[in-house]
């Protein structure tokens, strides 16, 4: 998968409120002008339901973030 970091993911979803539906977060990060990596990979992801950022990055990232 295409390259991005863990801060670019930050920026994407500032002014998300958790628990987020992974959908819900997708169309933030589009609206926030995301790259479109970070909105696949968001997409790609495959989680349903986010409780907080540290799920975001566990779920795109592996492990701790």
């Amino acid at each position: 998968m295409a390259d991005v970091s863990p801060i670019d993911v930050q920026k994407a979803l500032k002014g998300a409120e958790y628990p987020a539906k992974g959908d819900d977060l997708v169309s933030l990060a589009e609206r926030n002008g995301a790259d479109d990596r970070v909105v696949e990979r968001l997409r790609s992801s495959g989680t349903k339901r986010y409780d907080g950022p540290d799920d975001v990055q566990k779920a795109l990232f592996g492990g701790d973030g």
